[in-house]
């Protein structure tokens, strides 16, 4: 029986070169239990092996760093485990300088004959790609092996960097062509890139397991594939690592969160204590974005992890402490209502990536449809084939998801026990023929060649500072709406913006007169946009599409929804349920995140090149929160927790309605059955 994670951990990244002196040399075992406790921290990850390929234990497979004269991470696993600290091991797995140094022939190479690795010359300072076909993969088993056997009581294995590219080492080619690949074909190197990665897999999981078959694992490759199930039980449980501050933004864990939510395994999220990303000395975010950021890891139903870097004398940095022990603390205290819950989401957005691998813009469309649903408080699960349909009553397919036979068969008994569907653009049209597989009470006419065209929204779905018609900037598929409710007129551009004929800056005006097309329909049971909504709103992030979308998804699903609420569009609403407990939890987010930075050059490898940085400062106070929730039977009692403060029990039309005077940053409401 794998054990449950803990709420607060800490990912210590320990990438320490070999010219760095007196590693080590400042680690004191009181100071590091004073500082863990300072942080509210009860489970960190420390390093056996690091990307430079160095060892920081004695060993008798890999390589000691030079200047580590005693037994570092045997040490930081007992001074941890004094005060009830657990100690997952961290080694390095895809990249490995001393490896790669040693072994140029282990190098993953690509189908261009160029080593592979996160620079493009030998010139340039960074890590070398290893390719798991060689003989490293029996290496970093041998090192896996030694690492669960010198520490025995170790809290998990943390397995680093697991890729495996179209590589085309002699190992590569030769394995190919034994097994019936062409290697001149993408495909077959793709697929036996995928080969080489299930072995991969299989045994170092073996490797961590020799002694103890329950051992934790994790193997990170930086995201987790929606879909991609077959390797899950190689996995103990899941780490979704989704720095805000270092490219991912402030809406990608909840998309992460939404497809974990499902797979079975116990996760956490991993943000970090840096300005920026991985790999940055003395960066420090404001302690009300870690606040902000752990409250809604909580809100998805997962533990936290929060990234930092060690600094090579091993002493715990005072100040990072304390900005951890701000956000921790207040995670200790919630927990309570925050362990072994389900999510309560009644809508279910179809993965593009599981269910429309090969469309060109999936994964941009399920994030438009993300932030979409996000900012109009509708709380979501992110599904893939495995999942039944059965517990959801709205299901959105985003932009590009074609209907075969079997995805038609579960989504007509969808149907016929009254759910409700989402489409636009190419969704919900069969996957070959262009045809719709549903009836939507419309002639279909082909993909305007016009473009980009716009719409006027039907009174009750146009914006409320919107009369006119708006740009749409990709084209709509070609309706006229036979019976239902058309959501609105296309209007078309005199032309198409070619050297031959162009208007102005950008694009051609529309005509004054309407197409005769309709922007899409409403019928009892289906909302069908004719452009690719969710893409156009994940590019260009259109209030005035926004505010369309959302009046016609709320004419369709708005009574069906779980939560109804006052929040603005930054504010997040989530609500899960815990079974053991007999209750429902509603958690309600808001910060004003602001982008700072900008694109600049800088100092040739030294530091990353600056970028926009999306960032949390100030948690800024909401007043007059309100909201109406629908929880399954009755309630006996409603408490903001973790303050324990009781609120009246009030039901109106159904859903009980809550306000609170003043929100900052997250509140939990507690409704117990």
């Amino acid at each position: 029986m794998m054990k449950e994670l803990r709420f607060r951990q800490v990912h210590l990244d320990f990438h320490t070169s070999p010219y760095l002196p007196a590693i080590g040399e400042k680690f004191d075992r009181k100071q590091w239990q004073e500082r863990l406790t300072m942080a509210h921290v009860n489970s960190i990850t420390c390093f056996s092996s690091c990307h430079h390929g160095l060892s920081y234990h004695p060993t008798q497979v890999g390589q000691m760093h030079p200047n580590l004269k005693f037994n570092l991470l045997r040490e930081q696993i007992d001074a941890s485990h004094e005060i009830g600290v657990n100690v997952p091991v961290y080694l390095t797995g895809g990249v490995n300088d001393a490896a790669a140094i040693a072994h140029p022939e282990w190098r993953e190479i690509s189908s261009k004959g160029e080593y592979q690795g996160w620079v493009a010359s030998p010139l340039q300072p960074g890590f070398k790609k290893l390719c798991f076909n060689t003989p490293y993969l029996d290496y970093l088993c041998r090192m896996i092996e030694e690492a669960v056997t010198m520490f025995p009581d170790g809290d998990g294995i943390f397995i680093d960097i697991i890729h495996q590219g179209q590589c085309c080492c002699p190992r590569c080619l030769e394995g190919m062509l034994k097994d019936g690949y062409d290697p001149e074909q993408e495909e077959d190197r793709k697929a036996f890139a995928r080969k080489v990665l299930l072995n991969y897999y299989r045994r170092t999981t073996e490797a961590a397991r020799i002694h103890n078959p329950d051992m934790p694992i994790f193997h990170n490759s930086g995201h987790i594939t929606e879909g991609d199930r077959e390797i899950l039980p190689y996995f103990s449980h899941l780490e979704l690592e989704s720095l805000p501050t270092g490219g991912w933004g402030y809406d990608h864990y909840p998309m992460s969160a939404a497809y974990c939510r499902n797979l079975g395994l116990d996760f956490l999220g991993m943000t970090g204590k840096f300005h920026t990303t991985w790999g940055e000395f003395g960066g420090f975010k404001h302690p009300n974005a870690l606040r902000y950021e752990c409250a809604a890891m909580l809100a998805q139903g997962s533990k936290c992890s929060i990234g930092d870097q060690l600094h090579p004398s091993a002493e715990l940095d005072e100040s990072t402490c304390e900005l951890i022990g701000a956000a921790y603390q207040e995670v200790e205290a919630k927990e309570p209502w925050c362990g072994n819950v389900t999510s309560a989401a009644n809508v279910g957005l179809l993965s593009n990536i599981a269910f429309s691998p090969a469309s060109a813009s999936g994964k941009q469309s399920e994030t438009g449809a993300s932030r979409f649903l996000l900012e109009n408080h509708v709380f979501f699960d992110i599904l893939d084939q495995a999942v039944p349909f059965d517990r959801y009553d709205v299901l959105v397919l985003a932009d590009g998801i074609r209907i075969d036979a079997e995805l038609k068969k579960k989504l007509d008994a969808f149907l016929a026990r009254g759910g409700k569907l989402i489409l636009s653009g190419e969704s919900g049209m069969w996957a070959d023929k262009e045809e719709f597989a549903f009836d939507l009470g419309v002639e279909y006419s082909g993909v305007n060649e016009l473009y980009p065209d716009f719409v006027k929204g039907a009174p009750e779905f146009a914006p409320d500072f919107v009369k006119t018609p708006f740009v749409m900037y990709r084209p709509s598929q070609r309706i006229k709406v036979k019976s239902g409710v058309s959501l609105g007129d296309v209007y078309d551009p005199y032309f198409n913006r070619t050297f031959r004929h162009y208007s102005s800056h950008q694009h051609t005006p529309y005509r004054t007169e309407a197409s005769g097309y309709d922007a899409g329909v409403l019928t009892d049971n289906i909302l069908y946009f004719a452009h690719p909504v969710f893409l156009l709103y994940a590019a260009y992030g259109t209030v005035a599409l926004k505010h369309y979308a959302a009046k016609a998804m709320m004419k369709l699903i708005g009574d069906e929804l779980p939560i109804h609420t006052n929040l603005p569009s930054q504010g997040r609403a989530t609500l899960m349920h815990q079974a053991n407990e007999n209750r429902y939890i509603l958690h309600l987010l808001y910060a004003n995140t602001i982008l700072r930075g900008s694109a600049v050059e800088m100092s040739g490898g030294n530091v990353r090149n600056a970028s926009q940085v999306e960032v949390i400062e100030e948690l800024n106070p909401l007043y007059g929160v309100t909201a109406a929730v629908e929880i399954p039977g009755e309630v006996k009692k409603v408490t903001l927790e973790p303050q324990g403060i009781e609120l009246p029990v009030v039901k109106e039309d159904g859903r009980f309605q809550i306000r609170l005077d003043r929100l900052e940053g997250h509140q939990m409401v507690v409704f117990q059955q």
